[in-house]
């Protein structure tokens, strides 16, 4: 048998897979022609109906019937997938690492003051300053090698990250478990954005091939909304939420890394400026120094003289 830290070094690296996947495969669904529209559509539909079986059989519905389930959905659920998924279709997947999970942190923070006036610590004004200043680089440099600073992609991707700050901080403020917000954000993304889906938005679900739409659907459906929540979750319970969180934040940036032998990205000075420093700020590496891990410190407890 494996302890419990083992065990969430391997729920971690199972999370980690899924969400380098997920930028992965979300740059090649739109290489691929499947529209954000349909692309979300076909998550929330197959998550619903395995999920909502499920809740009927434990008799577990109550929650659903919160304003807090809805807001959850419709920020976390429908705007970050929309926008998320849309941006993937103007710019490569690096920017995804730059401008979505790169700005996540700060967007976190950001939505805290906002919301609810909790102020920034130390370490998440560093953070600011070297997001702040590689994004400075990055644009300068994309503007001398393009004529342009940054595109309708970089746009949607910052603006899901604003989502998912919010989206994090009202998970936090309303202390819902994480099996209740992730069938919350999939039971009501579907029975909100799908009827729309079929009334109004354009489909091309005839299109791409029959296999790619299928892979898709059981990626985004299954991996990414259920298997990599829960993963996450009990990741944190065994290996802290500051560890965890920091280790899963890479998983983006590799994947960014990968598209350019993968998907034939190009990787420029610009890209990697921004890596760099996105990366650098939302890892906050600093914080690592001179720290101690749990059991380290648990032991150093038990040592002291009482």
């Amino acid at each position: 048998m494996i302890n419990a830290r083992q065990q969430g070094y391997l729920l971690l690296a199972i999370t980690m897979c899924i969400w380098g996947g997920f930028t992965l495969s979300t740059r090649l669904s739109a290489l691929w022609g499947i529209s954000a529209w349909d692309l979300v559509a076909l998550r929330f539909m197959l998550a619903f109906c395995l999920l909502m079986p499920v809740l009927l059989y434990r008799k577990d519905t109550a929650f659903l019937w919160t304003r807090q389930s809805f807001i959850l959905a419709m920020i976390g659920g429908v705007g970050y997938c929309l926008t998320a998924y849309s941006a993937f279709h103007f710019v490569p997947a690096a920017h995804a690492a730059i401008f979505l999970n790169g700005c996540i942190p700060l967007c976190t923070a950001l939505a805290a003051w906002l919301l609810f006036r909790q102020p920034f610590d130390r370490h998440t004004w560093i953070s600011v300053l070297i997001m702040l200043l590689a994004i400075a680089a990055m644009s300068l440099l994309m503007y001398q090698e393009t004529g342009v600073a940054f595109g309708f992609g970089d746009l949607l991707f910052f603006l899901s990250a604003l989502w998912w700050g919010v989206f994090t901080v009202l998970l936090r403020q309303w202390k819902l478990s994480a099996w209740h917000s992730m069938a919350s954000v999939a039971i009501w993304s579907a029975l909100v954005y799908v009827p729309i889906y079929w009334l109004f938005f354009p489909k091309n679900l005839s299109g791409p091939e029959p296999l790619h739409l299928i892979g898709q659907t059981l990626f985004h459906g299954i991996f990414v909304v259920i298997i990599a929540t829960l993963s996450y979750v009990e990741a944190i319970k065994r290996l802290g939420a500051f560890k965890a969180g920091s280790i899963v934040t890479l998983a983006p940036f590799i994947a960014a890394i990968l598209a350019v032998p993968l998907l034939n990205e190009p990787l420029s000075l610009a890209i990697v400026c921004g890596l760099l420093g996105m990366g650098i700020g939302a890892l906050q590496p600093w914080r690592w120094w001179g720290r101690k891990d749990s059991l380290s410190q648990q032991i150093e407890r038990q040592n002291k003289p009482s």
